[in-house]
Parts: C-alpha cells; structure tokens; sequence
C-alpha cells in the first residue's frame, strides 16, 4: 500500500500525532506504506502525518546518501549505521545534545524547497520498534538531522518553523505558493 505525500497546507501537518498503543499487522501495515511512498519519492525520512495519518511513527533510511556522514552509537559504543536502516521509530522520546550545526534540509511535503536549518548535532533517542520492543540509541550526523526532523513532524513543527529569517524569507514566496496550491486542491475535494 502506497500513499500520497500531504504538502504544506494541509492542516494535519500541523497536528501532533497520537501516540500509538498497539503494534499489530495493520500497524506493520502502514510502516511498509510508509517505507514504499518514501523510496518512491526519494526520500530519507517520513512521518505519519506526512501520508495523513496523526500518529506518533515515523521512518528513516539514511544508506546509501555518502556526501553526509551519520554516525550511530548504541550502549555507548559506535555502531554500523547501514545495518541499522532502515529504522521505524514509533512514540519517539528525543533529547538533543552538543551544539547546533547548520545544514540544508528538504521535506517530501515541500517539494522542490530547501533552505539552511541549525540543529544539535547529536540527539539520543528511545522509541518502539515494529515488534514492539523498546530500544535506545544515540545518533549524529544526517541521521541525527533526519531524526529530529522526523520527531517535529510528529509533533506539528516544520523544518520552515527551525528556519533563521533570513532563510525563511529566502523560501517565502514558493512556501506561500505551495500552500496557496495545497489550500485550492483541499477545497476541491
């Protein structure tokens, strides 16, 4: 099952998704969906209110891109990001640590449109897997971006949100595009 990504506009990417109580077969369900739309679109990261749907599940793949290193520690000992991946992240708990680092940053939900975001260049994560079981990790380098990313979506902020205003102006005019084209498509339906 594929789905369709929601762009800037749409009111449930403003929604802080619930957190998730069951991992069933629907659940596995939408993560294969989910892992589909975002190979599909070329991405590296997807949260559920990306495909319209308020939960508190996200999921990232960060092989294959080599020009931004990302560097995974688990029990405190480094670790092979790739056999990692690709990661399913559900009621995610983050806390970001060491200093912000500036880097450029896209989103399937604004196509086309990129701008410089500062964020910690490490963060530790705890969150549910799709068995169900609980696991930690700490993480950097794109993939600690991709994370935090990914876990502001599940809670209604995006990365134009995390944006300077010098950036933010820079995007202004194709953000307001976009979200006047989103709006008209919504009232069409």
């Amino acid at each position: 099952m594929k789905f369709t990504v929601v762009h800037y506009g749409d009111p449930i990417l403003r929604q802080r998704g619930a957190r998730v109580d069951t991992v069933d077969e629907a659940l596995r369900g939408t993560i294969a969906g989910m892992f589909d739309t975002m190979y599909e679109a070329h991405g590296i990261g997807l949260a559920a209110q990306q495909v319209g749907l308020a939960l508190q599940l996200a999921v990232i793949d960060v092989r294959g891109v080599k020009d931004r290193p990302s560097q995974l520690w688990i029990s405190g000992q480094p670790a092979d990001v790739d056999a990692f991946m690709p990661l399913v992240l559900i009621n995610p708990v983050i806390r970001p640590v060491g200093d912000p680092v500036g880097g450029p940053e896209g989103c399937l939900s604004f196509p086309e449109i990129y701008g410089e975001v500062c964020r910690p260049a490490e963060v530790e994560v705890q969150a549910l897997n799709d068995r169900n079981e609980t696991f930690e990790f700490k993480a950097g380098g794109l993939l600690a971006r991709a994370i935090q990313h990914e876990v502001d979506h599940l809670n209604g902020v995006l990365f134009i949100d995390r944006m300077d205003s010098k950036n933010r102006t820079e995007v202004k005019g194709e953000v307001e595009s976009l979200q006047a084209e989103t709006k008209k498509r919504l009232r069409r339906r």
